[in-house]
């Protein structure tokens, strides 16, 4: 059977770490690409008989800038130990492979076969942006294109990033088209209807608006009556912090029409760091879970960081819920996936290029948590009780040279008041993802130390570090 040769696969990975190279800022723990250049994940499921994760992504795999896009392809049993399989999808005679997502057909309404996995993507050329479509036989390891593409044709510029849900007795497409969502119908991935749009007058339009999902988020102290859909909506420029971030919509979705509920000029952000973008989430998670990953870069710096053989990775898998903050609004919850949990080994003194640590923070004194080398560079991070924020500064965290962009504070306010803050970070030789621990909010930056950083010194609180295994 197919599911037992990508079981093997797997398996005969070994733990699969991303290849040791010279690279000294290489991560351990998160998905980046054997070689070349990555930009956003793409077309993530879950095969529930294989127990597998799969994992597409744009990819050029001929430079480490972006280039023609194609779709490479990645595996894992536990979101952290990836297996590097071959492209999944080339560029055509109807253009290069943008971003898009994958279904599982179940009910084989497309007519290709019983559980066969649908891939929908943009085609990009010189003349515009069209939808296309290709079919797995084999759970996603190798794809056909569809005879008939494009399955659905552009009308302007930047009409792009397909995402696909089943929605009742149908398929919801939702796609970005310059700085509105559309949303379209199926009865079987071919043929599209469209429904409405969504996006004037609402949020941030500082820049074109790209890879939208919309996704039903449940809280887990809310009632039904509490669950909203969300529309997550990445964009370029406009973040908080300059360059590219994902905002999100939170509303009401009655099959034709997403109706938001809060104010137009609200802006809600994902990810409160510079470096998360293009999160989208695995179609057919295990227990109902929404389960995500983003892009960990910024498209203002993201072609000039400093690592040689490879460029980007993705952000640790998160789960993604809702909650009601103090002043009655409904956010997003952001939390590392339960897999993250085998990550944590011993407990250690001092912070080592690839760690966990968990703070304990006064929520009646502000305090201060560095991070440091041997060389004094530093990563600084703030909670203000009275300002009721959480910062991070990386401004002499280390080579801040290749762009006049990279050094920054980013920071985010603390939606929901305590007595004691726990916050987590999650270290990986280039990068510092924050969480608050009870998910009110998440900050994603990259940094590039000269030498890995030894040293936490923490005032207002306590901190517990552990080696990864």
């Amino acid at each position: 059977m197919w599911y037992v040769l990508i079981f093997l696969a797997v398996i005969l990975s070994g733990c699969a770490k991303a290849p040791q190279t010279d690279e000294p800022f290489r991560p351990v723990y998160h998905h980046s690409p054997e070689a070349k250049w990555m930009n956003d994940p793409n077309g993530m499921f879950y095969d529930e008989q294989a127990q597998v994760w799969h994992l597409y992504y744009q990819y050029n795999p001929n430079d480490v800038v972006w280039g023609p896009m194609h779709w490479g392809h990645s595996v894992s049993r536990d979101l952290i130990h990836w297996e590097h399989l071959p492209v999944a999808l080339y560029p055509d005679s109807l253009g290069t492979i943008f971003s898009g997502s994958a279904v599982i057909d179940r009910e084989n309404t497309a007519g290709f076969g019983e559980n066969a996995v649908v891939a929908v993507y943009t085609q990009s050329e010189y003349i515009g942006q069209n939808q296309s479509i290709a079919y797995s036989l084999d759970g996603g390891m190798s794809f056909t294109k569809y005879e008939g593409n494009p399955v659905l044709l552009g009308d302007i510029a930047d009409f792009r990033d397909p995402k696909v849900t089943r929605d009742g007795d149908h398929w919801l497409m939702t796609l970005a088209c310059q700085q509105e969502i559309r949303f379209y119908r199926s009865p079987n991935l071919k043929e599209w209807t469209y429904l409405s749009s969504f996006g004037e007058g609402y949020g941030n339009h500082g820049g074109v608006w790209e890879c939208p999902e919309l996704v039903k988020l449940k809280g887990e102290r809310l009632t039904d009556e509490g669950d909203k859909w969300v529309l997550l909506v990445s964009i370029n420029p406009g973040g908080p912090f300059g360059g590219s971030a994902t905002q999100y919509f939170v509303g009401n979705w009655d099959g034709t029409e997403f109706t938001c509920i809060d104010e137009p000029d609200e802006q809600k952000w994902l990810d409160y760091g510079k470096d998360n973008y293009s999160t989208f989430t695995f179609h057919n998670c295990p227990d109902g879970r929404i389960v995500s990953l983003g892009w960990m870069s910024n498209w203002q710096y993201a072609q000039q960081v400093p690592t040689m053989a490879f460029r980007s990775q993705n952000t640790i898998a998160r789960e993604l819920g809702l909650y009601v903050d103090e002043a009655g609004e409904y956010r997003v919850a952001v939390v590392p996936s339960p897999e993250n949990g085998v990550l944590k080994s011993k407990q250690v003194k001092q912070p080592t290029d690839a760690c966990i640590i968990e703070l304990e923070l006064s929520g009646e004194e502000n305090s201060v948590t560095t991070l440091m080398n041997a060389k004094g560079e530093k990563v600084v991070m703030t909670l203000d009780v009275q300002a009721r924020t959480f910062s991070m500064d990386r401004t002499a965290s280390g080579d801040c040279s290749f762009s006049p962009d990279f050094a920054a504070v980013t920071t985010t306010p603390l939606f929901v008041q305590r007595d004691q803050y726990k916050v987590r970070l999650y270290i990986d030789h280039c990068s510092i993802e924050a969480f608050d621990a009870d998910g009110a909010w998440a900050m994603t930056n990259l940094v590039f130390p000269s030498v890995p950083y030894n040293r936490l010194d923490v005032v207002g609180g306590k901190a517990t570090i552990f080696d990864i295994k």
